[in-house]
């Protein structure tokens, strides 16, 4: 398997966060392709459901591929969801008319990492 991160080398930190629908083949994706990730269960804010968070590293010239297989593993699609009432009297988040909304894909954020140590 080829390394995509050196240790003591200046790397990318990409953390992408996914719906959970996505993370199996996002994983199986990424390992396949010689890229190790860290994978953390979160939580999105507007639906409250579940997503998964990938903390992933790489050298510089591996980002763009890291991205394309983002982008192959997390497709958007559209999703109607019902009308929620509000919970323990809080209106955050009410909303009393079912809503066509985008769900998938990914927000990602690249980070510039001073140093990579693998101990």
């Amino acid at each position: 398997m080829k390394k995509r991160a050196k240790t003591g080398k200046t790397v990318k930190m990409i953390i992408a966060v996914i719906h959970d629908h996505d993370a199996a083949d996002l994983m199986e994706a990424l390992t396949t392709s010689g890229f190790q990730a860290t994978k953390m269960a979160s939580t999105g804010g507007f639906l409250r459901e579940g997503n998964t968070t990938f903390i992933i590293g790489s050298d510089e010239g591996h980002v763009e591929e890291v991205l394309d297989i983002i982008r192959e593993n997390c497709e958007a699609r559209k999703k109607t969801v019902a009308p929620m009432s509000p919970v323990a009297n809080s209106l955050e988040g009410y909303y009393s008319f079912p809503m066509e909304i985008k769900i998938g894909g990914a927000t990602v954020f690249i980070i510039d990492v001073e140093q990579f140590i693998k101990m």
